[in-house]
């Protein structure tokens, strides 16, 4: 019983961890690649840094939604008519 006590307690604090970033972190992020870069504040290159990074990540959510085999399609209900 403590075994799983403790497997279950280790599972939660994994999954603790694993929390997503706010849009302030995010930005933050972003600012701080396209710095890593080369690309200084305030420059038209630092913008389209930018933008490229947004782009590429909306890109990588309508991929993951077009895998999806439920997102967007039509629901079909199927209702048989008998006539007699």
């Amino acid at each position: 019983m403590r075994a799983r006590f403790a497997a279950f307690t280790l599972v939660l604090a994994t999954l603790a961890g694993c929390t997503t970033m706010t849009p302030a972190e995010r930005r933050a992020a972003d600012e701080a690649s396209c710095r890593d870069y080369g690309f200084r504040n305030g420059t038209d290159a630092f913008a389209e840094c930018l933008q490229r990074i947004d782009l590429s990540r909306e890109a990588d959510r309508r991929a993951w939604r077009n895998n999806d085999p439920f997102y967007g399609r039509p629901s079909v209900v199927y209702s048989p008519v008998i006539v007699r």
